[in-house]
């Protein structure tokens, strides 16, 4: 089974930790090793950058981490490729891994659209807009305002627009994730669940899913606990219940998996790390025709990503 996991936050863990490294084995819920147990699988990195960072240090944050992918993922995994454009995912070899690089919130940016330009040229895919709390271009879910997108976030979007790039609404507030369903072309939510059954702010009502599904977008069931249930341990079958309840609104060519490794301290259980998406797969697999898991765990995302 192919998988393309549309989050995860190694570089963010690279960065904190340089003792770290993507070729160990273990270390870190997502590294080189378990990446090529998958054949053709698509990683998605994502460069975030924390609050406790001063905003003036943030952009160079963002190229640290950048820098971090080219000389400490991709220099030392010969397998890797960096996929810029829907032709490169197209042509990724049998024996290659395909590697994307999001930004998660635009905070780094300040209100400079150049800045946005050159992570675009250093090979950024998909922007979210924020993440929990507010920048230039909107609030996010756990600002109080709840503000919309702002002239510049507008700029940004009508961009990512041009470039045919994901416009990412995970951490977004609702009034921005409206804005984006009429603004957007090319709309995810990378990393997040249903509101219905899982109460956390992060997650996405019903009618939000019905939107992102009406646009043509996607969103990424993500194995972050607090997004899964709110009641005990989380497992593979809440993961299994935010699925088939984005498929019950008529998404099954929509969702996909977003599993926010290395960007959370607990795991559900039984998906520790990439590697036990074997179990994963197992599970779907019990549910769903074999044509219908391809498309989850790979197809709907690939077949979405158009960037030039």
């Amino acid at each position: 089974m192919r998988i393309f996991d549309a989050h995860c936050d190694v570089l963010w863990q690279m960065w904190e930790n340089p003792s770290l490294s993507f070729s160990a084995k273990e270390g870190m819920h997502v590294t080189y090793p378990q990446l090529r147990q998958y054949p053709k699988a698509v990683q998605v990195f994502a460069v975030y950058i924390p609050q406790k960072v001063p905003a003036e240090s943030r952009f160079s944050a963002a190229l640290q981490m950048i820098d971090i992918f080219h000389e400490r993922v991709l220099a030392t995994s010969p397998l890797l490729k960096l996929i810029r454009s829907r032709e490169d995912l197209l042509h990724l070899a049998d024996k290659e891994t395909g590697a994307i690089l999001s930004l998660e919130g635009c905070d780094c940016i300040g209100k400079d659209l150049s800045k946005m330009r050159i992570l675009y040229q250093l090979g950024i895919r998909s922007t979210g807009i924020t993440w929990n709390y507010s920048n230039d271009a909107a609030d996010g879910i756990l600002e109080s305002r709840g503000g919309g997108l702002t002239s510049f976030g507008e700029e940004i979007v009508d961009f990512l627009n041009e470039k045919k790039c994901w416009t990412d609404v995970s951490h977004l507030s609702e009034k921005g994730f409206w804005d984006c369903i009429e603004r957007a072309d090319y709309l995810i939510a990378s990393h997040s669940n249903a509101l219905s059954l899982c109460d956390n702010p992060r997650n996405l009502s019903d009618s939000q899913i019905n939107a992102l599904i009406s646009k043509g977008g996607r969103i990424g069931i993500t194995f972050v606990p607090s997004f899964l249930t709110t009641s005990g341990k989380s497992s593979i079958k809440h993961v299994l219940h935010h699925l088939e309840h984005v498929c019950s609104l008529g998404g099954a060519d929509h969702v996909g998996f977003g599993s926010d490794f290395d960007g959370i301290e607990e795991t559900p259980e039984k998906l520790s790390s990439y590697k036990e998406y074997e179990a994963l797969i197992n599970e779907v697999t019990k549910h769903f025709s074999q044509e219908q898991a391809e498309r989850f765990f790979f197809d709907n995302f690939a077949g979405y990503f158009s960037a030039v």
